[in-house]
């Protein structure tokens, strides 16, 4: 939790008791969580809290570096993750919605290149690979 809060007062943000317990909610939590899924842990404590509220704090903590925002082509929402490990990609099954992490980063570094000529300076990418996992293909 200390890496959070450091990170957030780094940049200028007030740790307050609502970003608290969303980070608290998403550390709790399942793996990958929808925004969702945290309000509802978040409105244990703080019944009244909206679902723009949690929008709005995961947003900052995904543009912090602090939160993985994995996207699942419109199933429940997106799914929120605490960026433990560091930069990584996901594989989302279109049938269960089941997400994996990769371990690895098909982007190399050349291609990046290729992508900053006529002076966009790239300062973070995302990338999903969308398809039918093992169990979802047996079932089909």
């Amino acid at each position: 939790m200390e890496k959070w809060i450091a990170a957030l007062r780094s940049q200028g943000y007030k740790v307050t008791p609502q970003r608290r317990v969303v980070i608290e909610a998403l550390k709790q939590g399942d793996k990958f969580a929808t925004a969702q899924q945290v309000l509802e842990a978040v409105r244990q404590r703080f019944p009244e809290m909206s679902l723009d509220t949690v929008y709005r704090n995961l947003s900052l903590l995904v543009e912090l570096g602090l939160v993985h925002e994995v996207r699942t082509k419109g199933r429940d929402g997106n799914f929120f993750e605490i960026a433990v490990t560091g930069h990584h990609h996901h594989t989302v099954c279109l049938q269960c919605g089941k997400a994996e992490c990769l371990d690895f980063c098909p982007i190399h570094e050349q291609d990046l290149a290729r992508a900053e000529v006529g002076g966009f300076k790239i300062t973070a990418h995302s990338l999903e690979f969308y398809g039918y996992c093992a169990d979802c293909r047996k079932v089909g």
